[in-house]
């Protein structure tokens, strides 16, 4: 690819919120390729994360996805574990305070992170880095000289610091410590780029970009993508709101969960999720809009896409076989898990212990809107003991046989 179709294809999926503001990081970026070119070295890329959770969903993988993409073009690529700022916790995107973690539950997240998050890096070009090696070696005086660059207003100016601001709710000192933190590694690593979701905007755009400069450093130009949507196709991909698509999960249940989104989620997830080019998304998108392609097969292509730069190739092919199989074709799965049934277990014990549902009210909930079978007839009460062995189904995709 030349200069232009990289930095079409590196800010693909980018959300700014300022035309102008995306133009100029645009420029930057092409810009910044061309330097690499001539200096014949790689460009320095880096995304932060903190292992607050170990249950990862496709959300969090839109950030990987970008790196890949660099790595695919010759950059380096670190993946940042904030070992040190997770102390803290990130308040970008909450209305509330979040709750600080112990540095042992930190330790214990950031394995399980990296390693699910090797699925999509390359794991041969990537480097792992804690931040608590540079942090944690800051002086008071240093932090003072880096919190003379921002002023109390900047942060106020912030939609979730302005929310609980004008709530009357407490705003703690120690949450605007994290954006002076995460400017700090940015400097510290000497990149190029920086990678983040919309809720980053201020945390590189401003702080970082600005430290960098403070410090001497060439600032490094801001990749900010968009947010998922979930599978219902609104809000952002959450655990806590049942919309998520776990990556600790099997190629099946993946390629069923893809394929349950709203056909006005497609293009988003095109964008942010899969490994296809500019040209292949617009090919996609205008196919959809002129009605020459039925947006099911679009939307299995998109499932096979993602199922497939997760487990490979075979279990995307296995996955969408099954699917055709099962949903299509109307036929129950040769192979499901177990479960066995105990005395005196009712519909909803049954659901919640065999992994159907996360909690007996989300699977009330399932009940009360008819989403569950047993043996092809709808189950009414979740409180009654359970009818009798056989097939349960819960949802469009989960099924388990009951032994």
């Amino acid at each position: 690819m030349n200069l232009t179709e990289q930095t079409e294809l590196l800010m693909q999926g980018t959300e700014y919120g300022d035309d102008a503001l995306r133009n100029a990081m645009a420029e930057e970026l092409m810009e910044r390729l061309q330097l690499a070119k001539e200096e014949s070295r790689p460009l320095r890329i880096y995304c932060g994360y903190d292992p607050r959770t170990t249950d990862l969903h496709l959300g969090h993988t839109v950030t990987m996805r970008k790196m890949r993409q660099f790595q695919d073009l010759g950059h380096e690529v670190t993946f940042l574990i904030g070992n040190f700022t997770s102390l803290i916790g990130d308040p970008s995107d909450k209305d509330v305070l979040r709750p600080r973690l112990m540095a042992e539950e930190v330790a214990a997240n950031a394995q399980t992170y990296a390693q699910q998050a090797m699925r999509i890096l390359d794991p041969s070009k990537t480097t792992v880095r804690y931040n608590a090696e540079w942090l944690s070696q800051v002086s008071f005086l240093q932090f003072i000289e880096l919190a003379s660059n921002f002023t109390v207003q900047q942060f106020l100016t912030r939609e979730n610091f302005r929310n609980r601001f004008d709530r009357n709710e407490a705003i703690y000192l120690h949450e605007t410590f994290y954006s002076l933190m995460q400017g700090y590694d940015a400097y510290s690593l000497k990149t190029d780029i920086q990678i983040g979701g919309t809720d980053q905007l201020f945390n590189i755009v401003t702080a970082a970009r600005k430290i960098m400069t403070f410090l001497g450093a060439k600032p490094n130009i801001a990749i900010i993508l968009g947010i998922l949507p979930g599978t219902d196709g609104v809000v952002k991909m959450s655990k806590s709101l049942g919309n998520h698509i776990p990556i600790n999960t099997d190629a099946n249940d993946m390629y069923g969960k893809v394929m349950s989104i709203p056909d006005s989620a497609m293009p988003s997830y095109f964008r942010l999720v899969t490994r296809w080019s500019p040209n292949e998304i617009r090919e996609k998108e205008n196919g959809m809009n002129d009605g020459t392609t039925n947006p099911r097969n679009i939307k299995m292509a998109l499932a096979y896409e993602i199922v497939s730069s997760m487990y490979g190739d075979a279990e995307a092919d296995s996955a969408q076989e099954n699917f055709i199989r099962v949903f299509q074709n109307k036929d129950v799965p040769d192979e499901m898990p177990e479960y066995h049934l105990e005395p005196g277990q009712t519909v909803l014990d049954v659901m919640v212990a065999a992994g159907l549902a996360e909690s007996r009210s989300k699977a009330r909930n399932l009940v009360g809107q008819g989403g569950v079978k047993l043996d092809g007839e709808t189950l009414r009460e979740g409180n009654q003991v359970f009818p009798h062995k056989g097939v349960l189904k819960a949802g469009k995709i989960k099924y388990i046989r009951v032994v």
